[in-house]
């Protein structure tokens, strides 16, 4: 049987290669920012990309968004996934916060609006450059975490505690560094095990 693996030094090259990686979502604030999580969940990033400059130059702060209709939310945003109860979240976080500087930077604030969860508010924490309160877990980090063996099972909620419980507070963003080695090379089919930084400690890998 093999020895346990030491997180806090195993993940610290992952962490460097993507340390001052930007989130793939083309936002220009916190405004934005915040908007295109919401817009993202079930659906690409690639595609909140191409539809966010026009929904900006409809909405460009959260003071237009707040004196905006529901409908005319939906309207601008009728191609992205679920679209009806988006635009009913945004309507309703622009309504309580009125205006850009009024966006929280607190986890527990940021989950408390509609439409946020815990990996929305903490891609907007890392992207704006406050310290992680938890650990990202998307699609990727479901796939990549247990198969590098530093999570089990496929519950978002349980992945994060189990990497928050292995790695000090100052690694949390192994969370994105694993998102990002998803995107990039261990994919759902054929990951790039050979390639790969991560492959002297990953199960998947070593039990092949």
């Amino acid at each position: 049987m093999s020895a346990p693996v030491n997180w806090p030094k195993a993940i610290q090259p992952l962490l460097k290669k993507y340390q001052s990686t930007k989130h793939p979502l083309e936002y220009k604030n916190p405004y934005q920012l915040l908007v295109m999580v919401v817009l993202s969940a079930q659906d690409s990033d690639r595609h909140i990309n191409q539809i966010a400059p026009a929904f900006f130059k409809s909405f460009p702060n959260m003071t237009a968004l707040s004196k905006a209709t529901e409908a005319a939310i939906a309207e601008q945003i009728s191609d992205v996934r679920n679209f009806g109860n988006k635009a009913k979240w945004l309507s309703e976080i622009a309504g309580a916060i009125k205006k850009d500087a009024a966006i929280p930077m607190e986890l527990e604030a940021l989950t408390a609006l509609k439409g946020i969860g815990r990996k929305s508010a903490n891609v907007i924490l890392r992207e704006s450059g406050r310290p992680a309160q938890g650990v990202i877990v998307d699609l990727h980090v479901v796939r990549v975490a247990p198969r590098l063996g530093i999570a089990t099972g496929t519950d978002p909620k349980k992945i994060e505690k189990q990497i928050m419980d292995v790695l000090p507070q100052k690694d949390w963003d192994a969370g994105m560094a694993i998102s990002f080695l998803g995107r990039e090379l261990c994919r759902p089919t054929n990951p790039k095990c050979e390639i790969c930084l991560m492959h002297t400690v990953c199960a998947f890998y070593n039990s092949q």
